[in-house]
């Protein structure tokens, strides 16, 4: 569903160069690695009939269990979702392998294989799994989010981007891709006698040598070593790593494949008809957190914010708040912001964006959005199925994208934030935009 199969091909293809150039750039000897595509035994006669006997024995339970990490968790699953495990299962009988091998989100369909296979008739596999570095927006990585993962073919100047909008609080060592990227891919590639270093001008303690992770982490929980000091070195040591893969595709016919595999999003004028289409995945909204509060001089009912919303600068926005929520409530509060709006001055107030909350009239009544469990500022929120859009620069007041949209937006029974009854999700990790107590109430 996500490419057509002639583009899957080329994808293939591109995996395979990419593994072979990764393993190779460490000194894994290739002469045993060995490529299958699921194509080649999974449309089998034999295979469909496995795919049947498993779907007699294994419960809806166990499915959606054994899923819950891998499979998007919505309230009307998909029957893809629920077949997914016992397809990775049956695919270990059908490769005739020792022993599969995945990231500890896979444990589940792991534990799911065991169960199942052996009333098959089949082995039960031995299963290896490996920890899950966190992506650089912190949360899970994401193939879709951009900016929370490296790319192999990333240019020293797109590393060097990527990080410096890395999630990486002083002091914070969970959830943290920067540190973790260090844990898990730097210190075990290092050789004997190699160290990792921080290298810092002298007035702020110069450089710093590190042999063992341990010391490095308890180096940066106690703020001895500042975020944008191991951002540098993790940029160098990131550098090092990709510059011999690079160096393989530098070789046309892989420059070519690439190209061919991941095609750049095409540009599309400004005056297509497809860009009046009022979808959700128009606005942009985000996450934020206030970092700043206090009244408007000029407007009695009016709170002028500081929020940071993942930009390098807090955005001024103004909020109606006064009389529904205190001002002591609203500092180091998280809200979910519409970003897009055009800038429009309140009393002489310059705002940037508005902060969503449900609200009714009779009798008045705001609260502020809760933004998704375990979320930070500038993680996007996107709606249920309208999740692969982007959303516009500046939403065009003639058009009345919001205004269109807004009526549509609203809580339902069960407290959560929906569209057309379908949820407002964050975009990193899934979890659902709530209202504290306010039922089946419009959102503005």
């Amino acid at each position: 569903m996500k490419a057509p199969w002639d583009l899957l091909a080329l994808r293939t293809q591109y995996y395979e160069a990419a593994i072979k150039a990764m393993l190779t750039s460490i000194g894994v000897p290739l002469e045993k690695l060995k490529f299958v595509r699921g194509t080649e035994y999974q449309l089998n006669k034999e295979y469909t009939l496995d795919v049947y006997r498993m779907s007699s024995v294994i419960t809806d339970h166990d499915a959606k269990k054994a899923g819950a990490e891998v499979v998007k968790q919505v309230d009307h699953p998909l029957l893809s979702g629920l077949l997914y495990p016992g397809l990775q299962a049956l695919d270990e009988e059908y490769l005739k392998v020792d022993a599969q091998f995945g990231g500890v989100d896979q444990r589940k369909i792991f534990t799911l294989a065991e169960k199942y296979l052996p009333q098959l008739g089949y082995a039960k596999r031995i299963h290896l799994m490996n920890p899950m570095v966190p992506g650089l927006t912190g949360g899970k990585m994401s193939a879709s989010e951009e900016d929370s993962k490296i790319d192999l073919l990333d240019s020293p100047a797109n590393v060097k981007k990527k990080l410096k909008k890395a999630f990486c609080e002083p002091g914070n060592i969970t959830d943290n891709g920067v540190l973790s990227f260090t844990k898990h891919v730097v210190f075990p590639l290092m050789k004997d006698g190699e160290t990792f270093k921080i290298c810092r001008a002298q007035e702020h303690g110069g450089d710093a040598e590190y042999t063992k992770f341990e010391d490095l982490e308890t180096a940066f929980a106690n703020q001895d070593i500042h975020p944008g000091d191991l951002k540098a070195s993790v940029e160098q040591a990131i550098n090092k790593l990709l510059a011999p893969i690079q160096a393989i595709f530098k070789e046309p016919k892989l420059q070519e494949l690439a190209k061919k595999a991941y095609p750049p999003p095409v540009k599309v004028k400004a005056n297509a008809a497809n860009t009046d289409e009022v979808t959700p995945s128009r606005l942009d909204i985000r996450v934020g957190r206030i970092v700043e509060v206090s009244r408007h001089p000029d407007a009695d009912a009016l709170y002028v914010e500081k929020i940071d919303l993942g930009e390098e600068e807090p955005r001024t926005i103004v909020s109606g708040l006064v009389n529904f929520v205190p001002i002591e409530e609203m500092q180091g509060r998280d809200v979910v912001v519409l970003c897009n709006l055009k800038p429009a001055k309140m009393r002489g107030v310059e705002s940037k964006g508005m902060v969503l909350c449900a609200s009714v009239d009779e009798p008045k009544q705001v609260e502020p959005l809760l933004p998704p469990q375990d979320s930070k500022p500038g993680d996007r929120i996107v709606i249920e199925g309208y999740e692969n859009g982007e959303p516009d620069e500046v939403l065009n007041p003639k058009k009345k994208v919001w205004e269109k949209l807004q009526p549509d937006l609203k809580t339902n029974e069960q407290l959560f934030a929906v569209w057309q009854g379908n949820k407002l999700l964050s975009k990193v990790n899934g979890n659902s935009v709530m209202t504290k107590s306010m039922k089946n109430a419009p959102i503005k």
